[in-house]
């Protein structure tokens, strides 16, 4: 599996970190096949995403760090320029090992994308209910389920563990990042909100955004739901 640099970086370079991992997510490859995707209507329906690489290590408490950028819809559904965040955290138990993982974090609400803008650190599990996001065609028996979580998870990941848990991690603005990016201090809430256009840098992340989401939105779909399925989802979005 060819997972990416968790150490953090500039924002040019997290920026093209975030296109890689997406495409994982998103690509049928000879290790990804369908079902092993993002379902493209949860993209499509997303209010943020955040693009992360994480290194976990363990020898009786694990600790976890990593780095990456999230990203927002505004008011007219473009996607926003890149904010650098970091994430960081401790987890107890016998565990020893080592292991690098890419995460999306499709944010499904607003309050969520909030959390990031507020400045501070965002604890997920803490003050957004977070929940293992569905794949591919196995949709329809998680979508009742899963459809109050504030944010979705998928990780792919490259170690002794058998993945990583995001519960009681801390998520933070990499400022300094920023300002060396955008030559001016800004805080993350003005980013996320459209206060600066998106970058040329992003151009990868948002294609691939763009093409997933118009490409397949509707017919996969309407190809490999139910009506009652489609139903639920209509209500739910």
């Amino acid at each position: 599996m060819n997972l990416v640099n968790p150490l953090p970086t500039n924002l040019k370079s997290e920026t093209k970190k975030a296109a890689k991992i997406l495409s994982e997510f998103t690509q049928i490859s000879h290790r990804t096949g369908p079902d092993k995707l993002i379902p493209p209507h949860i993209i499509a329906k997303a209010e943020g995403l955040a693009l992360i690489s994480v290194i976990k290590a363990g020898f009786m408490v694990t600790a976890r760090g990593g780095s990456g950028i999230v990203i927002a819809r505004l008011h007219d559904r473009r996607w926003s320029a890149p904010s650098a965040i970091g994430i960081a955290g401790l987890g107890g138990g016998f565990e020893i090992g080592l292991e690098v993982s890419d995460l999306v974090i499709i944010l499904n609400q607003r309050r969520a994308v909030d959390a990031f803008t507020k400045g501070g650190n965002l604890t997920l599990g803490g003050n957004c209910t977070v929940a293992v996001g569905p794949l591919g065609r196995n949709i329809e028996a998680d979508v009742a389920l899963r459809s109050t979580a504030a944010v979705f998870t998928y990780c792919r990941s490259r170690g002794l563990f058998a993945g990583i848990s995001l519960e009681g991690s801390y998520l933070m603005e990499r400022k300094e990042t920023n300002r060396k990016f955008y030559g001016r201090d800004i805080r993350a809430s003005a980013i996320l909100m459209g206060d600066v256009e998106p970058p040329g840098e992003c151009y990868d992340l948002y294609h691939i955004l763009d093409m997933y989401t118009k490409a397949y939105t509707t017919d996969w779909t309407n190809k490999n739901m139910g009506p009652k399925v489609r139903h639920k989802l209509q209500k739910l979005y």
